[in-house]
């Protein structure tokens, strides 16, 4: 199992920037993927951002391209998410996660609020 801590959320005015870090313990010689998800109130958790943990290939959902950037340090075992022009809508609980073992994201941190007021 992998342990994930996230920080960094926060309030910020629309068109700012936040940077968000998950720290991973536990099983990470195993992660293949980390990546952070959000869940905005009354709607679905969905997709972010992810990285292949070997390679540092992100990958990135279509309404965050060119405003947040993915990172890693393996040697910290941390993931980043550097978010920039944020708006309203990016308003959500954001979620670090990570897929140990395989392709499915299956270890989850509690989450970190981002709050983006017009």
């Amino acid at each position: 199992q992998v342990q994930l801590v996230e920080s960094g959320g926060g309030l910020v005015q629309a068109g700012g920037s936040l940077r968000l870090s998950c720290a991973a313990s536990g099983r990470t010689f195993s992660v293949y993927y980390m990546g952070w998800f959000r869940q905005a109130p009354g709607k679905e958790r969905e997709f972010v951002s992810g990285i292949r943990w070997s390679t540092g290939i992100p990958y990135y959902a279509d309404s965050v391209k060119g405003r947040f950037t993915v990172s890693r340090d393996n040697a910290q075992n941390t993931v980043y998410l550097q978010m920039s022009s944020l708006k309203p809508e990016d308003t959500a609980v954001y979620y670090c996660a990570a897929a140990d073992g395989g392709a499915t994201y299956n270890n989850w941190g509690r989450g970190t609020q981002v709050t983006v007021s017009s």
